[in-house]
C-alpha cells in the first residue's frame, strides 16, 4: 500500500488497569473503523505512569508477553476482527527478577509478530526507570504487516539518533514512538517551551535524516506522584513527521484525542533517492561509535 492511515490513542490513565485497557480497546475498534489501518497506543498504557517513584508493589503491574497472555489473545482478536495492526506498549516480565518496557507489534490478521524492549533506559527525577526496566537486548528492528513494514522504538529511546538509524537501515518506513513524557510543575514556566521543543525537533530531525515517516504518541493529564511529591504534567501534542520534518498532524497539549493521519510511502523512495544519505554514510569511519567517549 502507497496510502496508509495511522492512528495514534493520546489519552488518560487511570488506576484501574482494567478500565485503562478496555479504553484502549474500544478507541482501537473506533479508529479502525473510522479508517485507521496501524494503530499506537502510548507507552505503558495499561497503567499511570508508575516510575515516578521507586517501589517493589508497582512489579506486580507487570505481565508475560508472548501469544499465551491474556493482553496479547485480546489484542489479536481485536486486530483480527477490525482489520487493523496494532502496536501495544506493555510492562513485561521476562523471568522473576528480570522485567522490561515492552512494545508488540500485531499483524492485521491477528498474527503475533514480535517484540521490541526499549533499549536506552532513563532515570531522571520522577522518571526512574532504571529500578524496574532492564536494557533491551533485541536489536532494532523491522516488523513487516500487513500495511507498512514499521519500526518501534520506546519514549527515552527517540533521543537517540542511532536508534533511528538502525531502525530505519533495518527497512522501517515508519518508526512509532510510544511514549509518556511532560513536565515537572516547577520547572514548566522555565524550562517547558524548550524541553517540549527539543522533544520534537529531535525526532523530526530522525525522519529527515533516515527518509522515513516518524509518529509519536505521548500520553495527556496531570499524574500526581505516589508519594506526594508534585507530579508530573504529560504535553500530548502527540504528532507525526514525514520525511520532510513536516508535521502532518499534531495533537492537543490537554485533550484526549483519537487521530488519524494518512501517510504516502510511495514517497520515501524519491526522497531517499534525493536525499542520499544512506548511500553517502561513510561507514568505514564509524569505528568510534561503539566507544563511550573518545578521548
Amino acid at each position: 500500500m502507497d496510502k496508509v492511515n495511522v492512528g495514534l490513542i493520546q489519552m488518560r490513565c487511570s488506576d484501574d488497569l482494567n478500565e485503562n485497557f478496555e479504553k484502549t480497546v474500544e478507541k482501537i475498534k473506533s479508529l479502525a473503523k473510522s479508517g485507521a489501518n496501524i494503530v499506537s497506543t502510548q507507552e505503558l498504557f495499561k497503567s499511570k505512569y508508575f516510575c515516578q517513584v521507586e517501589d517493589w508493589e508497582y512489579f506486580k503491574l507487570a505481565e508475560v508477553v508472548n501469544e499465551d497472555s491474556p493482553t496479547i489473545k485480546t489484542l489479536q482478536k481485536v486486530a483480527k476482527d477490525n482489520n487493523v495492526v496494532i502496536v501495544a506498549s506493555l510492562f513485561e516480565k521476562r523471568t522473576d527478577g528480570i522485567y522490561h518496557n515492552t512494545a508488540v507489534v500485531i499483524d492485521a490478521d491477528g498474527k503475533y509478530l514480535g517484540k521490541y524492549r526499549k533499549m536506552h533506559i532513563p532515570d531522571d527525577p520522577h522518571f526512574y526507570e532504571k529500578f524496574y526496566f532492564t536494557p533491551g537486548d533485541l536489536g532494532y528492528k523491522t516488523f513487516k504487516t500487513k500495511y507498512a513494514d514499521i519500526g518501534v522504538l520506546i519514549c527515552w529511546d527517540q533521543w537517540y539518533p542511532e536508534a533511528a538509524r538502525l531502525t530505519a537501515l533495518s527497512g522501517a518506513k515508519i518508526i512509532f514512538y510510544p511514549t509518556a513524557i511532560g513536565w515537572l510543575p516547577s520547572e514548566k514556566e522555565q524550562f517547558g517551551k524548550q524541553q517540549y521543543n527539543a522533544w520534537e525537533t529531535v525526532q523530526r530531525g530522525h525522519a529527515v535524516a533516515n527518509g522515513c515517516y516518524v509518529v509519536a504518541v505521548n500520553r495527556v493529564g496531570f499524574e500526581a506522584s505516589p508519594d506526594g511529591n508534585e507530579g508530573i504534567e504529560f504535553w500530548g501534542q502527540s504528532f507525526v513527521s514525514d520525511p520532510y520534518g513536516e508535521l502532518l498532524l499534531k495533537a492537543s497539549i490537554d485533550k484526549e484525542e483519537e487521530l488519524i493521519c494518512e501517510i504516502d510511502l510511495s514517497i520515501i523512495d524519491s526522497v531517499r533517492t534525493t536525499w542520499p544519505f544512506f548511500r553517502d554514510r561513510r561507514i568505514d569511519s564509524y569505528q568510534d561509535i561503539t566507544k563511550r567517549f573518545i578521548d
